[in-house]
């Protein structure tokens, strides 16, 4: 991928600093600007469901003890994830990739990062990749992509769907060495997804000199905007995307 088209603007679980995060609320919110895409988070109900939700736990709805898997889709319906952010909010619920992906498939480019928190279940990881790719189909260029921290779960994909873009997301202990090994080691990445605190020219070079994407996280500041901006990023994913559009745009 070259870097000398727009870096674009990717909406972090929706406007999530407007609604409670990973709902169509804050979809809808982050639409309102001209953003490019919206990035969200997948994971797996105990009745092999695929919802949105980005935590390792549900303590944000007031369950620390409990992960998604524990729960069946009814149990999760009858949770108000929305007022659990906003006491004001309009009640919702999780929200499953099937309802996301119609509400949005067509409306802007998706990046669907598919969780994996520890000790989950091999097989049910499988399920949830499988699932997640069925259901997106055949795409044209990028315009739905796949990621992950859990490159298992990548190489599940490529397995499962070989021509699929999937971007393989780095930590943010993780630095250029990493990025190279992991483009060598697995070529058939579409890109990486870098930490903005490990971003610099070298990664970047890196990336488009192979023709691959890079996308980088969380931008929120305008220091963190801007160097990604400078440095020619592809993708750019933030909490505050009429800050980030209006500082690429001015």
């Amino acid at each position: 991928m070259s870097g000398t088209h727009k870096t674009q603007m990717f909406s972090h679980r929706g406007a999530n600093r407007e609604a409670a995060e990973n709902t169509q609320s804050a979809f809808d919110a982050a639409l309102q600007y001209a953003i490019d895409g919206i990035e969200t988070d997948v994971q797996l109900s105990s009745d092999e469901i695929n919802v949105l939700w980005h935590d390792d736990t549900l303590e944000k709805v007031g369950l620390p003890d409990k992960h998604i898997d524990d729960l069946n889709y009814a149990a999760l319906q009858e949770i108000d994830v929305a007022r659990h952010f906003f006491v004001e909010a309009r009640s919702e619920s999780f929200m499953t990739l099937q309802s996301f992906l119609g509400h949005y498939r067509k409306r802007c480019r998706l990046l669907l990062e598919i969780k994996c928190y520890e000790g989950e279940l091999p097989v049910r990881q499988r399920i949830k990749v499988r699932q997640t790719l069925a259901m997106v189909g055949a795409v044209r260029r990028d315009d739905i992509m796949v990621s992950s921290f859990h490159l298992p779960s990548l190489l599940a994909a490529h397995q499962y769907a070989p021509e699929f873009p999937v971007v393989y997301n780095l930590e943010p202990e993780q630095g250029f060495a990493d990025a190279k090994q992991a483009l060598a080691e697995h070529p058939f990445l579409h890109g990486l997804c870098v930490h903005i605190s490990t971003l610099n020219a070298a990664m970047v070079t890196l990336l488009h000199r192979q023709k691959k994407c890079i996308a980088v996280y969380t931008c929120n500041s305008e220091e963190e905007i801007n160097t990604a901006l400078q440095l020619g990023v592809d993708i750019l994913i933030t909490d505050f995307p009429q800050k980030a559009l209006q500082l690429r745009d001015q």
